[in-house]
């Protein structure tokens, strides 16, 4: 984890229970609803965690092509649980967010709660990097009969981390915050999109 993304740990808390201890229905019923969370932060962090899930598939039947299979596999795994955790946090720090801004403006506890919800996607933004790139590289030299799964999980870790992206610049400029977050978020959104072409 950076320096940077370690930093929103200190503006949310970890949920009592999680979106994805419910059903996948549950959880895009609940997507879908007149609530302000789980959203967009919370579907770009499950969509790197089902992305990084093919990759971490897809290597795992790839030890014939692929010496490193094992540690691809291992690898995915990590981020897939990393991103899994931020759609709980993602929706945590937009709940602190929406309660930051009943605030006046000058009050610190609303850059705070926008820096919170800034640094969540972006991590979120930096794993979809990372799932994107360990995919092209199954894609690449993996079981052929898999590359279906690595290429679709290249694409779905790239989308991931362009939403995200987003979402960072939003937050950044309504907290007028360091424009460094953004520019990191863009050029792991760039790195991911480079490695889902490659992928596919």
């Amino acid at each position: 984890m950076t320096a940077w993304s370690s930093g929103y740990r200190d503006f949310v808390s970890s949920p009592p229970d999680s979106f994805l201890d419910r059903p996948v229905l549950g959880f895009l019923d609940q997507l879908a609803a007149r609530t302000p969370a789980p959203g967009g932060g919370g579907a770009a962090a499950v969509t790197g965690a089902m992305a990084a899930g093919l990759v971490a598939m897809a290597a795992r039947f790839s030890a014939r092509q692929l010496p490193e299979a094992g540690d691809l596999g291992d690898q995915a795994d990590e981020l897939r649980r990393r991103a899994a955790d931020l759609a709980d946090l993602d929706a945590q720090a937009y709940t602190a967010v929406l309660e930051a801004l009943r605030l006046p403006r000058e009050a610190g506890q609303r850059r705070e709660a926008l820096l919170g919800a800034a640094l969540v996607p972006l991590e979120i933004a930096e794993i979809g990097a990372e799932v994107a790139q360990l995919a092209a590289r199954v894609a690449e030299a993996g079981n052929p009969n898999l590359r279906g799964d690595a290429a679709t999980g290249a694409v779905l870790a790239a989308a991931s981390a362009r939403s995200a992206a987003c979402l960072v610049d939003i937050n950044v400029d309504l907290g007028e915050l360091d424009p460094e977050l953004s520019r990191r978020a863009a050029r792991a959104a760039r790195a991911a999109a480079d490695a889902g072409d490659a992928g596919r």
